[in-house]
């Protein structure tokens, strides 16, 4: 049975292939346009503080990678909105600290992969290049047909196109599904993917939070953890956000070869919208166990200034790089947030 799904390494994102696939359409379209504006009318009453963003050539920047979304191209086909990504597969080696490095497999550059964002209802079409040295794929959570499953292999320098409706709205995820599909995921190959509801959720502070682990020695246990990529990085440089500032993260536990893992918010509470599949709170807690590829949306304000830690409750795991902070800055003009729950 021929894949119609892969591209030979001759026709990889040609001009002519570009055309065909009407990914060189000149403008964004006017939905884009447009929801593009009412984000940013929204976000004009969101108070973000400025963020030091060291620069770095390290494969992971989890600072910047915290507010960072992919909305890709959007153009209209046939009536219909589509939103367009590309995604490249290659390899690097990230510093986990000063004396070890660890070789990993990327996508465009980065460790986690972009944080994809898409509307439900919107045609999603994901161009992937695999230029990583092994076969790989990309498989999206959500409903799709299955020749977009993204479970057969991308030679490498070979490339595969995934296109599907967006649905339902959430907070998924996208990773490599090449066995053994432990090793190619806790290697780097994986990434959020945000589907936002046709209304659009109360203006908020909005940021990702990946949780990952790091096997450096092939032992099938995990000696490093991190938050977006960097063991410690968020414990030596807090996240500074404003008080009384509605703060809504999107949470992903992606750490291989530990079965679950909790995230522990400190003096606070935080509702929970689990899988990002409701528009209401399904409870309140300041702990939440997590098993591998779950995700959920968490939202909180916090009353006090001040510095708060966050992290998983398995102190190894914390201990170990899966640990951060949050800095919060005083904002005497501020109210609270009104409840949801």
């Amino acid at each position: 049975m021929p894949n119609n799904l892969l591209l030979g390494k001759e026709q990889l994102f040609s001009r002519r292939q570009l055309l065909k696939l009407g990914i060189c359409g000149a403008g964004v379209a006017g939905t884009a346009a447009l929801w593009h504006t009412l984000n940013a009318q929204s976000k004009s009453i969101v108070k973000v503080p400025p963020l030091a963003i060291a620069a770095t050539s390290q494969t992971t920047n989890p600072m910047q990678m915290l507010r960072n979304f992919d909305y890709g191209v959007v153009k209209q086909e046939n009536g219909r909105t589509v939103r367009e990504f590309q995604l490249t597969a290659g390899t690097s080696v990230i510093q986990l600290n000063s004396a070890v490095s660890y070789n990993v497999w990327d996508l465009n550059g980065r460790i986690p992969g972009p944080t994809l964002r898409a509307k439900q209802g919107e045609r999603v079409r994901i161009l992937f290049l695999n230029k990583a040295g092994h076969s790989h794929s990309l498989h999206f959570h959500g409903v799709h047909p299955a020749e977009m499953d993204g479970i057969r292999p991308v030679s490498n320098g070979s490339a595969a196109i995934y296109e599907f409706d967006a649905e339902p709205y959430g907070v998924h995820l996208y990773h490599c599904h090449i066995a053994p599909v432990t090793r190619h995921i806790a290697k780097g190959l994986y990434g959020m993917f945000i589907i936002d509801p046709p209304t659009p959720r109360p203006p908020a502070d909005e940021m990702v939070l990946v949780m990952a682990g790091y096997d450096v020695n092939d032992d099938s246990h995990n000696e490093y953890y991190a938050f977006n990529g960097l063991p410690h990085h968020f414990m030596d440089n807090p996240i500074p956000i404003y008080q009384n500032q509605l703060i809504r993260l999107y949470v992903l536990n992606i750490i291989e070869y530990d079965p679950a893992v909790t995230f522990h918010l400190h003096a606070n509470f935080f509702d929970v919208y689990r899988s990002g599949m409701t528009m209401t709170p399904s409870e309140k807690t300041d702990v939440i166990t997590m098993g591998v590829a779950e995700r959920h949306i968490l939202e909180f304000a916090f009353r006090y200034p001040g510095k708060y830690m966050f992290h998983p409750h398995q102190d190894a795991i914390a201990e170990n790089g899966c640990m951060g902070q949050f800095e919060v800055i005083a904002d005497k003009s501020s109210q609270p947030p009104r409840k949801t729950s």
